[in-house]
C-alpha cells in the first residue's frame, strides 16, 4: 500500500489552476529525450489545458497564452518547438515601478479634496459672472461641509477666510453674491440628501387594520 501524501510536502504548485495532473504531465515532458516525442507531448498537453478553459477560446491570442503558461510551469527549462516567442524569465520576474500617489495632507480635510480641485479650476477662469457664480457656489459647498463636520452655525467670514487662504488669495466672494446660504437652508439640503435625520420628515402613519 502506499503511504499517504500530504500537500504540505509535495512541491508547490506553480500555477495552481491548472492543477497537479497538469503539472506532472510538464515534468514527463521535460524528462523526455527524443526531441519529437517531446514535441508531441507539449502539444498534447496544450490541447488538455485548452480543453480546461473552453471559456477562453474565443478571446484573442488564446493559444499564445496557453504556450505562456506551458513555459512558465516548465519554469522555462524545456526544449520544444513554439509556435509563438518564449516568454523571458527575467521580464516575469521584474518587480513594476512604484506608482507616484499623490501625497496630500490638506490643512482643513474636513472640505474634501474636490474642494481644492475646484478652487484651483476658479482661479484659471477669466473674471467675469461666471466666475463670480462659481466662486460664490464653491464657497457654499464649503459652508455645507463645514456643518457636516464641525457645528450647526459658522459665520460667514470664517468660510471667506478659509477660501482666501486655500486659494492663496486669489480667489474672493463678490459682495453682490454674500451673505452665502443660510446654515439652516444647507443643512436641510443635506438631510433631503440622506446625510442626516430631517425634523421636517413626518413619520410614517400607521392604518388601523380592522382585526377579524
Amino acid at each position: 500500500m502506499e503511504t499517504l501524501q500530504y500537500n504540505t510536502k509535495r512541491s508547490q504548485l506553480i500555477i495552481p489552476e491548472y492543477g497537479r495532473h497538469i503539472h506532472k504531465m510538464i515534468s514527463l515532458a521535460k524528462a523526455e529525450t527524443n526531441v519529437e516525442e517531446r514535441n508531441k507531448k507539449a502539444k498534447a498537453i496544450i490541447g488538455v489545458m485548452g480543453n480546461l478553459n473552453p471559456h477562453l477560446r474565443d478571446v484573442p491570442d488564446f493559444q499564445h497564452k496557453l504556450w505562456d503558461q506551458f513555459f512558465i510551469m516548465a519554469e522555462f527549462d524545456i526544449d520544444v518547438e513554439s509556435p509563438f516567442e518564449r516568454p523571458q524569465k527575467e521580464l516575469l520576474d521584474m518587480k513594476p515601478e512604484k506608482l507616484a500617489y499623490p501625497q496630500n495632507h490638506p490643512k482643513y480635510r474636513f472640505y474634501g479634496s474636490n474642494i481644492k480641485r475646484m478652487i484651483d479650476v476658479a482661479i484659471q477662469w477669466e473674471e467675469g459672472e461666471l466666475k463670480e457664480v462659481l466662486v460664490f457656489t464653491i464657497a457654499n459647498h464649503m459652508k455645507k461641509n463645514f456643518l457636516s463636520w464641525n457645528k450647526d452655525t459658522v459665520e460667514d467670514a470664517v468660510i471667506l477666510a478659509h477660501l482666501d487662504e486655500l486659494s492663496e488669495g486669489k480667489l474672493k466672494v463678490a459682495a453682490s453674491q454674500l451673505p452665502l446660504s443660510e446654515s439652516s437652508d444647507l443643512l436641510k439640503f443635506k438631510n433631503k440628501n440622506g446625510n442626516g435625520p430631517s425634523s421636517n420628515q413626518s413619520k410614517p402613519r400607521k392604518r388601523n387594520r380592522k382585526r377579524y
